[in-house]
């Protein structure tokens, strides 16, 4: 279990799913209706949905492209994490945001699998958290033309590392959307 003290809540992360991030993303209409369907389940489960919201040179604050998808709307009183790193850790607000949530485990969602949500995973189980990354709710775009493998391998292989992922007095791993449990199973 989590190694953070007093913090025994879980929350719904969901990392950048903005309209410029997704807009070509391998299976997008799929993994943000995953979400989708994870974010009225915390909700009804009375689980935080925490949002993340990436800024930086190429995608502007306040410009269209930086909204997030039509499809998911934050509710009022949502934490929203702005955030210009990779790792939504990294000199933002989310740890405080967490903290007073009281949440020592994560279920992670969200893109980009092979940039922000991977930097995010990593950011979170080293301070600690149960991480637990939805394997059918995260995507990312094809970067082949850089040297990357294309985006199913991406996302696979993500989902097979993080799969063994372990660090002591953590948990890690991988849940398929169908199979996320807020409360119980996965967290031993």
């Amino acid at each position: 279990m989590t190694t953070l003290q007093d913090r025994p809540s879980t929350a719904l992360l969901v990392v950048d799913v903005q309209k410029d991030v997704v807009h070509k993303a391998h299976e997008r209409d799929m993994v943000v209706a995953n979400i989708a369907a994870l974010v009225e389940r915390a909700r009804r489960e009375e689980v935080p949905v925490v949002w993340v919201q990436h800024a930086d040179e190429e995608l502007v604050r306040d410009s269209d492209g930086w909204r997030i998808v039509p499809e998911l709307t934050p509710r009022e009183g949502e934490p929203l994490v702005h955030k210009n790193y990779g790792d939504s850790f990294e000199d933002t607000t989310l740890e405080t945001v967490l903290s007073d949530l009281g949440v020592g485990r994560l279920v992670v969602t969200g893109a980009s699998t092979d940039a922000c949500v991977r930097s995010t995973l990593h950011g979170a189980h080293v301070r600690g958290y149960d991480t637990i990354l939805v394997g059918d709710a995260h995507t990312t775009t094809d970067t082949t033309a850089w040297g990357a493998p294309p985006p199913d391998q991406v996302i696979a292989h993500t989902n097979l590392y993080w799969s063994y992922q372990t660090a002591p007095g953590r948990t890690a791993g991988i849940v398929e959307t169908e199979d996320v449990d807020f409360v119980g199973a996965g967290w031993s």
